[in-house]
């Protein structure tokens, strides 16, 4: 069975590229941000729709799965009734709008890990109960991406919900995997890094002998090792080891390092280049920015991205329970 899904909240396509290397077939696809409609439609030569809240639902085509990377918002009334209309005013809305008018079998959603306490947990309640009255088993976790064959610390809350007609109350998502890659093993080799390099007056390096016995010796760990500070050590400010994994990708952390963090690298500072961003997502070497989009939008849409093996991992087991 090939299942038909809607790609929401696009961004580059990390999604699509889980779920079609699973076989699956995109439908319909919605992103408004125009670099990442460049971006996605360079590699999938399918330009995606524009501001979710302007669409007609009922015009979306029909399937199985509806994938998205929702952004996090406070809803006004902070689920007090646990209704439908809780959630107007907010982009969840249009999701629940589609939900309501399409009945998928599977929603399958991604947010960041503070997405659990947002609002004191209302926002994550209300959503449940808005789910749960559309006719879904709701199922959530946290999963890191460390674990999961990508050397990266991302710590990201997954939603799966299937529809109550599958009756599926006891969902597991997948275990970690814990494979053995570190930040080194995807570094690019032989190319010029010097536009990425960080020269300050005001990098102190630890001193590694302790470093070295504790974490790369006994055994490397699934976690960035931080090694130095640019001034006084605040966001964006760290020095991390390549032995380890990269920080959180983000797309508006500051700091002199910020979006990808420094690394010493082969004696030199610098942050992470447009293709060591992919791979710390785990994209394919063929995915490809579009010549005119800058280093800093770049930075951005992976930052905003998902770990392509996690979503792979997690679909894989949405797809042993629906078939």
């Amino acid at each position: 069975m090939s299942e038909k899904f809607i790609d929401l909240f696009a961004g580059i396509g990390g999604f699509r590229i889980a779920l079609e290397k699973e076989g699956s077939k995109c439908v319909y696809t919605s992103e408004w941000d125009k670099f990442a409609q460049i971006t996605y439609n360079h590699n999938f030569n399918d330009l995606p729709e524009g501001d979710i809240t302007q669409i007609n639902p009922k015009s979306i085509p029909d399937h199985d799965i509806l994938c998205g990377g929702f952004p996090c918002q406070a809803f006004s009334i902070s689920g007090k009734q646990g209704g439908f209309d809780d959630t107007r005013g907010t982009l969840f809305f249009d999701v629940a709008n589609i939900v309501k008018h399409k009945k998928p079998q599977v929603l399958f959603l991604e947010n960041v890990r503070n997405f659990i306490r947002h609002d004191g947990g209302r926002t994550l309640n209300t959503i449940k109960n808005v789910l749960d009255k559309l006719g879904y088993d709701v199922h959530t976790s946290v999963l890191n991406s460390s674990n999961f064959g990508v050397p990266q610390h991302r710590q990201r809350v997954y939603i799966v919900c299937f529809n109550k007609d599958l009756n599926v109350t006891n969902f597991e998502f997948p275990p970690p995997s814990y494979e053995e890659i570190y930040l080194r093993d995807i570094l690019e080799k032989n190319v010029d890094t010097k536009d990425y390099e960080i020269n300050r007056t005001d990098m102190v390096i630890k001193g590694n002998e302790k470093l070295l016995a504790n974490d790369l010796i006994a055994g490397k760990r699934l976690r960035p090792i931080r090694v130095g500070t640019i001034n006084k050590g605040g966001q964006g400010e760290r020095i991390y080891s390549p032995e380890g994994h990269a920080i959180t990708l983000s797309a508006y952390g500051g700091g002199v390092a910020g979006k990808t963090g420094a690394y010493l690298i082969d004696g030199k500072v610098r942050q992470l280049t447009k293709r060591e961003c992919l791979r710390v997502q785990g994209f394919p070497e063929t995915f490809n920015f579009p010549k005119e989009i800058s280093r800093g939008q770049v930075y951005k849409m992976c930052g905003n991205s998902v770990s392509v093996p996690v979503i792979s991992k997690i679909y894989q087991k949405i797809k042993s329970v629906i078939n």
